[in-house]
């Protein structure tokens, strides 16, 4: 069993923002499968569907980003699973150029307070991520006011794109495997000038 969580907040005035782009991943990959996340297990809501011949729960915590830990550990716990290779966790990225997508191993928190949550609760950062870029061409004064606003209609091609990538990137892992994955995807996108 593969657990794939999106990190986001509960609540239609939180659905289309920066901030959701996990759960819009998990809900583009449970579309994808025919199936609905709305089992609640360990504080989440949840749903199986098989993905490149693995068994994958889909989740998205209800506990609101800060505090996504408490939900995605007792998931881990409930299932057994082994962080490294066991867990992937889908998130939006303020350090990443809107658009862009990057698959890790590990790493640091970036300051993202659901992955902050993450760590600390699993007390290890060995977790595959996959990295949603949101931030703009434009300076950010408030981040988090960034991430809780709602997307401009003028985003949502850009946005469904970004979507439709996250949920490539983790089809992609569970077929063919992490490395080939981070080939993929950890390209810069081409801009119009090149």
């Amino acid at each position: 069993m593969k657990l794939v969580v999106g990190l986001g907040n509960p609540g239609i005035e939180y659905q289309f923002t920066p901030h959701n782009l996990g759960f819009l991943v998990i809900d583009r990959l449970a579309q994808r499968c025919g199936v609905d996340v709305n089992s609640r297990r360990c504080q989440a809501a949840t749903g199986k569907a098989r993905i490149a011949g693995h068994e994958v729960l889909l989740a998205k915590p209800e506990t609101y980003m800060n505090l996504s830990g408490l939900s995605v550990r007792k998931l881990v716990e409930d299932l057994d699973l082994s962080l490294a290779d066991g867990l992937i966790v889908v998130y939006d990225e303020l350090d990443l150029p809107f658009g862009s997508t990057r698959i890790r191993q590990r790493g640091g928190t970036a300051g993202h307070n659901g992955v902050e949550s993450l760590v600390g609760s699993l007390g290890s950062d060995e977790f595959i991520r996959i990295r949603l870029g949101i931030q703009p061409d434009h300076p950010v004064r408030d981040g988090a006011k960034y991430v809780l606003a709602q997307f401009k209609k003028s985003q949502l091609e850009a946005v469904d794109d970004l979507v439709e990538r996250g949920a490539d990137a983790v089809e992609t892992i569970l077929k063919d495997g992490l490395g080939p994955a981070m080939n993929r995807f950890n390209q810069r996108p081409k801009t119009e000038q090149e």
